[in-house]
């Protein structure tokens, strides 16, 4: 029985079809040659797979394959409406399907790190531009005129005359023709799509459910399995024992490899029952870490000299000493789980020379070339099918799952899914960095900033610092460092790897600055920029002019500083993955509580793709990043996680989410990441808001654990 995902496929692509020409006509546009035509002939439609990023059918119906994996993110929609406007396209009869993994026809095959859109756009509106150049001249050779004379308007091309010819009708024609070399891009105010709402191309089929996940995954002579991994941190394999579970109604076998053991079987049910009976004795391979111990080997190197000099600028002993006041704050996160609904799974198909994987991956080229090398099998060997993914926030970049799964097959000789259960995703994953920041700050009389510190320590983070940002080029003495420590807790990228819990340090601490030297928090951070602009001072990653422009515009729209019975306002600003976001915080303060009402966002990422789906990357990351600001957290005792279920493990609740308001900057520059950049700037203008409610700050996340902030949300 092959995958229902590829016969929808076929289907489709042979209904598409029509039985006169029989051709459609696809594009290679992210090659870094020219674009590369392809014909494929009816007759030949069962090869039609995802190997041509747009096809045109004789019946005009345009399908288009999008590469990258889709997580939420929106990226399937968006990359389709890029090229849908520059072809002039009928949106109407745009298709778009998920694309296999395929190195040879696809570039940055990957969803992370929000750069999908900044490193596709200019090729995006190539491909349609190309394909509509294509056409064009195809009308014209039929009308016998010149292709000038003749535009292009909702997916067909009319003549200098009034004649018209739809894109199905050209298709067969434009196939034939040679692939120019350069082709006009649109102006951005021509554009008639991108910029507008658009719904997401996935949502009539994940509201009646069709989209086939990794848990949902099946084929013929597949085994279901579960792996029991280390219960702690620190734990290794000693012996197991089998033997009962062996008998057990349904199951195929028992095999350890690694530090693992896994139970294989027909059925999930079977297979869940069977993992409980097993005997497993563990050893000690390394330290089994608790929370205390955490705390002592922060404050050491807090405390201590080992920290690595990311950045230093002027005479930063000086402007301490001679500092009117310092000002001086402490914040810490704990590590975090990644909690995607879909637990992590994997299906894999190891024969002697090939494999075929199939599963959800935020790094699909990434998990073909671990197996190869695991398995010494040629990754031109290995196929990849890419399913619909429940969540990712990071955690999918990791490919252990899938390693775990094709490792498995080729031990069983046999095609096996493997399954987490939540305790195993929560319980033995890749988890947020725990970190620590300690920021200082020297000020003249004036209030302003002469000298600024700031030290990171983290655990297995690396440099827990981004020394090149705001406030970073607007202070004549800097001193930034960090020191990191490895621990067997395994950790990784998390959404907004490293400023998901810097940007609330730096921006409440800012904030604290302003209050100190009794500047309004908004002023203060424009003087600084005003600085930056003037004269800045090394090395910057961001361009003063626009983080100015975000935050007035965000002053602007929540009136800031205008008086709003019984609200307080908190400001946080954040650059991060080559966006802008300012954000404003409500809290209304009933019967001596705080309560978040809510969040004005402003954003700049450069031209908006979709304006729906860009509004839901700002709502997602805003409600994320409030979420675990007020109450992620995740503590171990002897390398044991003690939380490894929605039940002991708090998130914020659909009640709790207040509104939002989000705005753009229209300022027609090439757009850049949405997925992440909202999430930063979110725990400091909700930890700055607190501050201005109840006069408390809070320096460690979660923020629940405060008093001060019960009955915020």
């Amino acid at each position: 029985m092959e995958n229902t995902n590829n016969n929808s496929r076929r289907n489709f692509l042979k209904n598409s079809l029509m039985a006169s020409g029989g051709l459609i006509l696809g594009f290679n546009w992210l090659s870094n040659e020219t674009l590369a035509a392809n014909i494929i002939e009816q007759t030949t439609v069962e090869n039609i797979t995802s190997n041509a990023f747009l096809s045109i059918a004789p019946n005009g119906i345009i399908t288009i394959f999008s590469p990258n994996p889709e997580i939420g993110q929106g990226i399937k929609t968006a990359f389709a409406v890029i090229v849908a406007e520059e072809l002039d396209a009928d949106w109407k009869k745009v298709v778009v399907k998920q694309a296999n993994l395929d190195a040879k026809k696809y570039e940055r095959q990957l969803t992370g790190g929000s750069g999908a859109i900044k490193h596709s756009w200019e090729r995006l509106r190539k491909a349609g531009a190309t394909a509509k150049q294509l056409l064009v001249e195809a009308a014209a050779q039929k009308w016998s005129v010149d292709a000038s004379t003749c535009k292009t308007e909702n997916g067909f091309v009319i003549s200098s005359t009034g004649q018209k010819l739809s894109y199905g009708e050209l298709s067969e024609t434009a196939s034939k023709l040679p692939i120019p070399k350069e082709v006009k891009l649109k102006k951005t105010e021509e554009f008639k799509l991108i910029g507008q709402t658009i719904k997401s191309v996935d949502n009539h089929d994940v509201i009646t459910g069709k989209p086939v996940y990794g848990i949902d995954f099946k084929t013929e002579g597949m085994l279901h399995a579960q792996i029991q991994r280390p219960p702690a941190f620190g734990l290794k394999l000693k012996s197991f024992d089998a033997s009962e579970v062996k008998k057990m109604s349904g199951i195929i076998d028992v095999v350890s490899f690694g530090n693992k053991v896994a139970v294989v079987g027909k059925s999930t049910w079977q297979i869940m029952k069977a993992r409980k009976a097993l005997k497993i004795d563990w050893e000690k391979d390394k330290d089994l870490e608790s929370d205390s111990d955490h705390n002592r080997i922060f404050t050491e190197m807090m405390e201590g000299n080992k920290a690595e000099v990311r950045r230093k600028d002027g005479d930063v002993e000086k402007a301490f000493k001679e500092a009117y006041k310092v000002i001086q704050a402490d914040y810490q996160c704990p590590f975090l789980p990644h909690n995607p609904m879909e637990p992590m799974n994997f299906f894999a198909d190891v024969k002697e020379n090939s494999v075929r994987l199939a599963g959800p991956t935020q790094t699909p080229q990434n998990a073909v070339d671990q197996v190869s090398k695991l398995l010494n099998i040629p990754a031109a060997n290995i196929t990849l099918e890419l399913t619909k993914m429940g969540g990712g926030f990071g955690r999918r970049l990791n490919n252990d799952y899938a390693l775990e799964a094709a490792e498995l097959s080729s031990i069983i000789k046999a095609p096996v899914k493997v399954m987490w259960t939540r305790e195993d995703d929560m319980g033995g994953g890749i988890y947020r960095p725990a970190v620590r920041y300690r920021f200082k700050a020297a000020v003249d009389k004036a209030g302003n900033m002469t000298g600024f510190m700031l030290r990171g320590v983290s655990m297995n983070a690396g440099n827990s610092t981004r020394q090149d940002n705001f406030p970073v080029g607007a202070v004549e003495n800097v001193l930034i460092d960090s020191v990191d420590y490895k621990s067997p807790i395994t950790t990784g990228p998390w959404r907004a790897p490293i400023t998901n819990f810097l940007a609330y340090a730096e921006q409440a601490f800012l904030d604290e600055v302003a209050t100190a030297v009794g500047k309004d928090p908004i002023q203060f951070r424009l003087e600084l920029l005003a600085k930056v602009k003037e004269n800045p001072i090394g090395k910057i990653t961001y361009e003063p002019d626009r983080f100015e422009k975000v935050i007035k515009m965000a002053a602007e729209k929540s009136q800031w500083g205008k008086s709003k019975k019984g609200r307080h306002q908190g400001f946080s600003v954040y650059f991060s993955h080559n966006s802008y976001v300012a954000q404003v915080a409500e809290i209304e303060m009933k019967k001596g509580k705080p309560t978040l009402k809510k969040v004005y966002a402003v954003t700049d990422c450069g031209i908006v793709i979709n304006e729906s789906g860009a509004r839901n990357q700002i709502y997602g990351a805003i409600v994320d990043g409030i979420g675990h600001a007020m109450y992620g957290k995740l503590s171990f005792k002897d390398g044991v996680p003690q939380e490894t279920n929605f039940n002991t493990y708090r998130l914020i609740k659909y009640n709790e989410v207040p509104e939002i308001e989000a705005h753009f900057v229209n300022n027609g520059i090439d757009p850049t990441g949405l997925g992440e950049p909202a999430l930063p700037p979110t725990g400091g203008a909700l930890a700055n808001v607190i501050f201005k409610a109840t006069g408390k700050r809070v320096y460690q996340q979660p923020f629940a654990e405060n008093q001060q902030v019960e009955g915020i949300l």
